[in-house]
């Protein structure tokens, strides 16, 4: 099995650092998603007012 001269093991360390960097300030500036429950739209949407 062939070795890795050390300049490749910066290089590669230097690559997955910078992705892991970018891929967690990414996460913190992408504002999250908001789920919406069908049963508050519906009930929000279908609402009566009763007059007796």
């Amino acid at each position: 099995m062939p070795q890795m001269a050390p300049l490749l093991w910066l290089n590669l360390f230097i690559f997955f650092s910078f992705t892991f960097l970018v891929f967690f300030v990414l996460n913190y500036f992408i504002p999250p998603y908001k789920k919406i429950d069908p049963m508050i739209a519906y009930s929000q949407h279908k609402k009566l007012n009763w007059k007796w």
